[in-house]
C-alpha cells in the first residue's frame, strides 16, 4: 500500500485543528502552550510531506526538510522562553489558567 500525499495533508490537517482548537478552548497556559507545539508539529509534517512529494529522482528536494530544521529551531527557543514565562507566572501568581491572569492588566 503507497501513502498518498493526501494521507499526510489529513494528519497534519488533524493535527492543526487539534491544536487550533486546544488553544481556543483551554484555559491552562502550559496547555494551550501544548497546542502550540502541536500546531508547530503539523506545519513540520506538511512540509516534510510537500518536501518528498515534490521531488524526483533526478534532483532530490530538500527545501522542506531543511524549513523544518529551522522551525524546530525556533520552537526550541519558544519553548525555554515560554516554559521560563511561564514558571515566573505561577510563582508570582500561584496560578496558570489564562483567566485569572488576566488581571495583569491593572
Amino acid at each position: 500500500m503507497d501513502i498518498a500525499l493526501e494521507h499526510y495533508i489529513t494528519v497534519a490537517g488533524l493535527l492543526f485543528a487539534i491544536g487550533f482548537f486546544g488553544v481556543l478552548l483551554r484555559r491552562n497556559a502550559l496547555v494551550i502552550f501544548m497546542s502550540m507545539e502541536l500546531m508547530l508539529n503539523a506545519a513540520n509534517l506538511a512540509l516534510v510531506a510537500f518536501s518528498r512529494y515534490n521531488a524526483t529522482p533526478d534532483y532530490p528536494m530538500m527545501d522542506g526538510n531543511v524549513f523544518v530544521f529551522f522551525v524546530i529551531t525556533v520552537a526550541a527557543a519558544e519553548v525555554a522562553v515560554g516554559l521560563a514565562i511561564i514558571v515566573a507566572l505561577f510563582r508570582r501568581r500561584q496560578t496558570v489558567m489564562v483567566d485569572e491572569l488576566a488581571a495583569m492588566k491593572n
